[in-house]
């Protein structure tokens, strides 16, 4: 085969959970455990940071990519899902995987699979291992896919774990409290490895002291050990004419620490939402606990890094802005935490009309995320062209019972084209909801030739 056709053949043979949802998903590491075993256990040839989190994982994941990389380190990096190409899942600093593995790869697994009947997500992490284990990477960071304790990529033993963030999201696998998602992510703490806590409750503080305790790992909280302020957070200051987030950092209480004194600081952002106060502190202390165990990180390195993250690793969809006229913005926010802090970042920013491009998939709590999104807006209700996806008709109706009022589309171009009628100068036009939503709209822009070939 060749790669599209090797890509073919992976969506169409393997159950995934953007497109068959609950089917697809498993509910244990035995698939994962077999395909790692049949390949001579990757997994354990190069070491790796595991990031869990309900909402920050991916920006976190890619931050600490980005750190790594340009300390010097050849550093691998895992996310999910992808937007526009499915190597987007595995690089090395910062670079796909090439299609030339990929299919060299689905080839040499093939006689597994009808024995161990993967899911894609299963084959796609051990994919991963495999390539981090053959490009010889001195550190992968490895983002969980959903949950923590039986999510595929929970058979590494990291240097470090870091948790961003608990929300109420995938309630039908990882339970209907705060509590019980808490100890579904607390799964990738490891035995006497540090783990860092980004961001906690009071709900949730428990249970990540509990796991830690039961495992003997080092605990670190980073909203008590750091204060991250910014005076600036409506398009970001401008660094090689990019927008960027001005940030301020300073771990408390470091004494004579000069490890950490280091650390503290001004640092610009090219991840510009306002949600990545909350992140980074927990990426800052990640750093810190790694210094300690005998990695560098020089500070320049962090700085270059933290204002090149999209440079350097490729990121898409937080917070992107796609274009400037119109001024257009897509971010992945997708449950009732990210739809907030969407709010919050649009409630420090001036503009004239507010246009949301609108779109998620059935099995979330929508209800519960059309709640927090803005009533003075302009609303375009739309769909991603996959199963999941909550018919347009269906949003809008749904919707109307929370004062969001607008017109459905049956395509998330039919929408931009919509939004961009209506829009005049000073507006902004905002695409959220869902992740597959957002990974069409770049395509949408292309064919409407408001993007470069």
């Amino acid at each position: 085969m060749d790669y599209q056709e090797t890509i073919e053949f992976l969506y169409a043979q393997l159950p995934m959970f953007s497109r068959d949802g609950a089917s697809a998903f498993k509910n244990d590491l035995s698939n994962t455990w077999a395909l790692c075993e049949a390949l001579n256990n990757p997994q354990n040839k190069f070491k790796s940071v595991h990031v869990a989190g309900t909402n920050g994982k991916g920006s976190s994941s890619h931050m600490l990519a980005a750190i790594m990389q340009e300390s010097g380190y050849k550093t691998g990096l895992y996310t999910s899902p992808h937007l526009y190409d499915f190597r987007e899942r595995i690089r090395v600093n910062g670079v796909l995987c090439s299609e030339e593995f990929v299919i060299r790869f689905v080839e040499k697994v093939q006689p597994f699979l009808e024995k161990i009947k993967p899911s894609f997500f299963e084959i796609t992490v051990a994919m991963a291992f495999d390539y981090f284990a053959e490009q010889k990477v001195d550190v992968a960071i490895i983002e969980t896919g959903l949950g923590g304790r039986l999510d595929s990529t929970n058979v590494i033993v990291p240097e470090l774990s870091l948790i961003t963030n608990i929300g109420m999201d995938h309630m039908q696998f990882l339970g209907s409290t705060l509590e019980s998602i808490a100890g579904e992510k607390a799964g990738i703490i490891k035995q006497d490895k540090p783990v860092v806590i980004s961001e906690y409750l009071p709900e949730t503080r428990p249970v990540f002291e509990s796991v830690a305790k039961q495992k003997r790992a080092p605990l670190f909280l980073a909203q008590d050990l750091w204060t991250v302020t910014t005076d600036y957070l409506q398009k970001g200051n401008s660094v090689n004419g990019k927008p960027t987030l001005t940030i301020n950092a300073a771990r408390k209480g470091d004494g004579a620490d000069y490890t950490a004194q280091d650390l503290s600081g001004s640092y610009e952002l090219d991840l510009t939402g306002s949600y990545q106060l909350k992140n980074i502190g927990g990426v800052l202390e990640s750093v810190y606990q790694m210094r300690c165990l005998g990695w560098e990180t020089p500070r320049a390195a962090i700085q270059e890094a933290l204002q090149s993250v999209k440079r350097l690793t490729g990121i898409v969809g937080r917070w992107d802005q796609l274009l400037s006229n119109p001024w257009l913005i897509t971010d992945v926010g997708h449950n009732v935490d990210g739809i907030r802090v969407i709010r919050d970042q649009l409630s420090r920013m001036h503009f004239n009309t507010l246009h949301i491009i609108a779109g998620f998939v059935k099995d979330k709590d929508v209800s519960a995320s059309l709640n927090e999104l803005p009533q003075d807006a302009r609303y375009y209700f739309t769909q991603a062209p996959i199963p999941r996806a909550l018919n347009a008709i269906e949003l809008r109706e749904v919707a109307n019972t929370f004062r969001l009022n607008g017109a459905a589309y049956p395509d998330v171009k039919m929408a931009i084209e919509a939004a961009i009628k209506n829009y005049t100068k000073g507006d902004l036009i905002l695409v959220c909801g869902s992740v597959f939503l957002v990974a069409e709209v770049k395509n949408a822009l292309l064919q409407l030739g408001l993007l470069p070939q």
